[in-house]
């Protein structure tokens, strides 16, 4: 029951037994009688007024209770003129405004925030206490492979190599995973307090341009040198070599065969070092795109053509498939016929005797994938396959995918290489 509940019966109850007393006294005095009905019709009014002073600052003060139960600071209270009260409406107005002030500060922060993670640059997720996905950034998104809805669902649900990466991250600690040599990502989880619980997030940093141009950078600088050096030398020791040939003839002839073979040796191996520094020079002199409008299937068929004497010595078995006769794209021809030339020479070598390489054109979704069996690439291998001067091959100078990877970087185009056990296919997204 409420205070002013209570002063109300009490009151009530009061005045009717004074009034019950003064029914008594008219019989004996009628002045005393009047005087009474007097003195309980002041009380009367003295006990309303009490009434409505005592019920009007607890009517305030219930609404504003209510006010705060709903959460809401924008209404303040009122002054009713009395002291003790009008202090307690300035202490709760002065909360109400520090309130309203503390939640508007929080309401732009917290807009602030979300605005600035949909904007950034890196992939940001965020996990609930339990380790469940609440959100994910725009470019989280791109990067992991997931545009539909994930929240709710947790890293190892996901598919992907690397969403699979990140959840064995540690806490506090950052990590940079490599993706089948071609793409780099930066990850570090971290946690922060919600609400009372901790809360992880986990930042995603794409490094692959960066740690390319670095690397360019440095094997630039040692190919610049070592073909100035190489090429200085050997030229002028080809040139001795050649005039020491000339005074063959004055050896007997027992050492003259000797000595020609032996300097016919070394002209040859020189020129082929020579060769080697050349092929290496292509990559750091590879010109900037000349971009025409060019039929990729028209290119793509004259590159069988000529890789299929190679093809035919492992009864390689081409398996086309098109959505239609023509895809035009803008492209530099003779850089885009080295890239198809390299992983078409790549695929049949890796390709098992009677097996299958497979070229896949698809226009509309502007995207073109080469296949093929075999064994597949390992995990260690992959990881490393388009380092500089990477190679498997016994011979091999590890330019091909350099090669490669430069052309398609000017063009602009992004590319992926996927391996599993029995297949593996390159891809080429146009667009």
């Amino acid at each position: 029951m409420k205070l002013k509940t209570k002063f109300l019966l009490f009151s009530l109850v009061i005045h009717a037994v004074f009034i019950y007393l003064a029914v008594g006294l008219y019989a004996e005095n009628r002045n005393s009688f009047f005087i009474a009905e007097a003195l309980i019709m002041i009380s009367l009014i003295t006990s309303f007024w009490l009434y409505r002073s005592i019920s009007r600052p607890f009517d305030i003060i219930s609404s504003g209770i209510e006010s705060l139960k709903d959460k809401d600071f924008s209404s303040k209270l009122n002054t009713v003129g009395h002291q003790e009260m009008d202090e307690l409406i300035s202490v709760y107005n002065l909360m109400i405004d520090q309130l309203r002030s503390e939640r508007l500060q929080q309401i732009e922060k917290s807009s602030f925030l979300e605005k600035l993670i949909e904007a950034s640059p890196s992939g940001i997720i965020i996990l609930d206490f339990k380790g469940h996905i609440t959100s994910v950034n725009p470019v989280a998104a791109q990067i992991i492979g997931q545009q539909q809805n994930v929240s709710g669902k947790r890293l190892e649900d996901l598919e992907g190599k690397l969403s699979q990466e990140i959840v064995s991250l540690e806490l506090n600690a950052s990590r940079v995973i490599n993706l089948n040599g071609i793409k780099s990502y930066k990850c570090h989880k971290a946690i922060f307090i919600d609400k009372g619980y901790q809360r992880a997030f986990i930042t995603i940093e794409e490094l692959t341009r960066e740690i390319y141009l670095k690397e360019k950078n440095a094997y630039e600088k040692v190919i610049k040198m070592m073909s100035h050096e190489v090429n200085n030398s050997i030229g002028a020791i080809n040139s001795i070599l050649n005039s020491c040939l000339n005074y063959k003839d004055q050896l007997v002839d027992d050492d003259r065969n000797d000595y020609a073979n032996a300097l016919s040796v070394s002209i040859k191996r020189n020129t082929n070092l020579s060769d080697v520094m050349s092929n290496f020079s292509k990559v750091i002199k590879v010109p900037e795109p000349t971009k025409l409008e060019t039929d990729l299937v028209s290119l793509l068929r004259s590159v069988q053509i000529l890789m299929e004497p190679a093809a035919k010595i492992k009864d390689v078995e081409w398996v086309w498939e098109l959505e239609s006769g023509e895809f035009y794209f803008a492209v530099d021809y003779q850089q885009m016929e080295q890239v198809f030339i390299n992983i078409f020479k790549n695929a049949i070598e890796a390709v098992e005797n009677a097996g299958k390489v497979s070229v896949n054109v698809s226009s509309g979704a502007g995207i073109i994938t080469i296949s093929n069996t075999g064994s597949g690439i390992s995990k260690e291998v992959s990881d490393q396959l388009f380092s500089p001067f990477f190679s498997t091959k016994k011979n091999g100078q590890g330019i091909g995918l350099m090669l490669t990877r430069e052309i398609l970087y000017n063009h602009n185009l992004r590319f992926s290489l996927e391996s599993d056990a029995h297949w593996t296919e390159f891809k080429i997204f146009f667009g």
